[in-house]
């Protein structure tokens, strides 16, 4: 299964899911590393946040586009 890059938000989704992705990993070291300093739960409502929006402006393949 393909993403078709003609879905306008499809490149603006792999951005989000990259940026949340890095932010995700930086505050779960610092969970690990540095407990007082760490926002753990900021970054799960971002990464909550980011599953909604992209749920709503999915994907869409290459499949039911044709269709």
């Amino acid at each position: 299964m393909k993403t078709s890059l003609k879905n306008q938000y499809a490149y603006v989704n792999q951005v989000l899911i990259a940026v949340v992705s890095a932010v995700l990993g930086y505050n779960l070291y610092q969970e690990i590393v540095h407990p007082e300093n760490s926002r753990l739960t900021i970054s799960i409502i971002l990464v909550v946040l980011t599953y909604i929006l992209v749920e709503k402006y999915g994907y869409k393949l290459e499949k039911e586009i044709e269709k």
